[in-house]
Order: structure tokens, then C-alpha cells, then sequence
């Protein structure tokens, strides 16, 4: 069932006016959609399309411009249409866009709130952090990825932060470890902390949702399942939340963490392996025309 509280616009040729590399799989695009960016809000998502015979693939905005009508998006570099997306420059079109879909973090004062980004998940994990450090909220942020060069946005996070934590796979920067590591460490400190947020690696969310299962802290994460349509029609983002079926473009993508069915996500996320590494190897050395 849609949701129709949740305004969609569909703009057609959005055009890319600023490119940026975050880190060399990840990529930084501010694009031309004004109608978008006056309802944007955090936690939602876009949907788009590079070319007429392209994949719909789903990215969520990690910042929304009124004044300059743009919405920026990051793109981590995984298979064939991400990368193809990569490839574009400044002066280049996507074909189509949809949004903004699914429901916006709630956001409000809470107290003292841990925000933790995983990967490039950080750049999901952003716009939820500032918004929240607006509301008044104490904000703690974690970040984290596998090595140093793969870290995003730690000068954005760290100035909407009170406090600020780095953590490397490799230990090239911050804590040798996880996020989790470092979460673990401030719930040991048995401070209050009113709420957690975290977005990332499916395993580590669910890493994170355990730890603080037991401290009885309430724990917010952003699902990445497999999506198609955006609207609630074709199911393919269903995902399981307190033992209930969710669509995940509909009833999320924020959901209650300690209710998730991560096995099952992680699971029905790898159904489509084989064909995506099979698209992805006959693009290799393939580039994409301007659209």
C-alpha cells in the first residue's frame, strides 16, 4: 500500500553541478533538482535511472540545498550501474529521479544521542547527525571503514559532533577495530544515552543492535535491502521487523534495530549475486557516454 503522506516527484534529465571523490570507490555528486530539495528531509531516499535501459537503483540524500534547488548523493562504486554512475562528470544528466521516498528520521530532542557511520554509510548517517545536533540533541558520533583512505566526511561529522570517534579495520587511523568497539566502550561508561542511530555493512548494524539490546537503548538503523519501485507495489524491499513484514521504501528505511531481521536481509540481499557479477564483469572496461 503507498504511502501517500509521502510526497514523490519524478524529474526528468537532472543535471550533476558539482563532482567530488570522497575516497577511490566512493563519489560525491550535487545534482539539479529543486522540487526535491525543498521537501527533502533526513533519512529519505531518491530513486534514479542514468540511461533509458539502466537499472533503478536507490541512493539516499545525504544533503538537500533550497537555495541552489540541489540534493547531493554518494555513490559507492560496488557493481555495474554504480560504477557506471561514477564515471559521470559535472555538465552530465541523469535520465530520471524520483523523490524524496520513504519516511524521515523523527527527529526531536532526545538527550545524548550516539550516531554511528560504517563505510559509506557515513554519508547516510550525515544528514541524520545534523539534524539531530540542530534539535539540541547531544550528539556522539562514530565513524568508521576498513583503512584510511576509505574514510568519508570526517570534517562534516566531526563539526556537527560534541564528541568524535574514528575507528580503521587496519588501524591506519582512529581506534585498530569496529565502531562497535568504541560504542561498547561508551555504554561501559554507563552514561546515559537516550538513542542510538547507526548505518552501514548490514553486520555491522546488527553488531551494533546487539550491544545495545542489552543496555535496553533504543537503536535506529537505515535498511539497504534490494529495491525496485520505491512505492510499495512490486515488494522486493520487504523486509522482517518484529516478527511483521515491512517494505522497507514504505515503512522505512528507519526501523526499530532490535526488532530486525538481519539474517533475513543480509540473505535476500545476495540473491542476485551471480547476475550482478555477471553484468558487472561484462562492463569492465566499458565507460559511459554523457546522457
Amino acid at each position: 500500500m503507498i504511502n501517500n503522506a509521502v510526497l514523490r516527484v519524478r524529474i526528468m534529465t537532472c543535471e550533476i553541478v558539482r563532482k567530488k571523490e570522497l575516497a577511490p570507490t566512493i563519489k560525491m555528486f550535487e545534482v539539479k533538482a529543486p522540487a526535491v530539495a525543498r521537501k527533502a528531509k533526513a533519512g529519505q531516499f531518491v530513486i534514479l535511472r542514468i540511461t533509458e535501459h539502466g537499472e533503478r537503483i536507490p541512493l539516499t540524500i545525504a544533503d538537500a540545498d533550497t537555495k541552489r534547488g540541489t540534493i547531493t548523493l554518494v555513490v559507492e562504486e560496488v557493481g555495474k550501474t554504480t560504477k557506471e554512475f561514477g564515471r559521470l562528470s559535472k555538465g552530465d544528466s541523469i535520465l530520471d529521479l524520483a523523490g524524496p521516498l520513504g519516511n524521515p528520521m523523527k527527529v526531536k530532542k532526545y538527550g545524548r544521542v550516539i550516531c554511528i557511520g560504517g563505510g559509506s554509510g557515513v554519508a547516510l548517517v550525515y544528514p541524520v547527525t545534523k539534524a539531530l545536533k540542530k534539535a539540541g540533541n547531544k550528539v556522539t558520533s562514530i565513524i568508521g571503514a576498513k583503512t584510511l583512505e576509505l574514510l568519508i566526511l570526517e570534517r562534516e561529522m566531526r563539526e556537527t559532533s560534541d564528541e568524535f570517534y574514528i575507528t580503521t579495520d587496519d588501524g591506519s587511523k582512529g581506534h585498530h577495530g569496529f565502531v562497535t568497539d568504541t560504542l561498547k566502550k561508551l555504554l561501559d561508561e554507563r552514561k546515559r544515552i537516550d538513542l542510538v542511530v547507526a548505518v552501514g555493512p548490514v553486520p555491522m548494524m546488527k553488531a551494533v543492535a546487539d550491544a545495545t539490546r542489552s543496555h535496553e537503548i533504543k537503536t535506529l538503523v537505515s535498511l539497504n535491502p534490494i529495491m525496485v519501485d520505491g512505492m510499495g507495489m512490486c515488494g522486493a524491499c520487504r523486509v522482517t521487523v518484529g516478527g511483521d513484514t515491512k517494505f522497507t521504501c514504505v515503512d522505512g528505511p528507519i526501523f526499530d534495530g532490535h526488532l530486525v531481521d538481519f539474517d533475513e536481509l543480509e540473505a535476500r540481499r545476495q540473491i542476485y549475486e551471480p547476475e550482478e557479477k555477471r553484468a558487472l564483469e561484462a562492463c569492465k572496461g566499458k565507460l559511459v557516454r554523457s546522457w
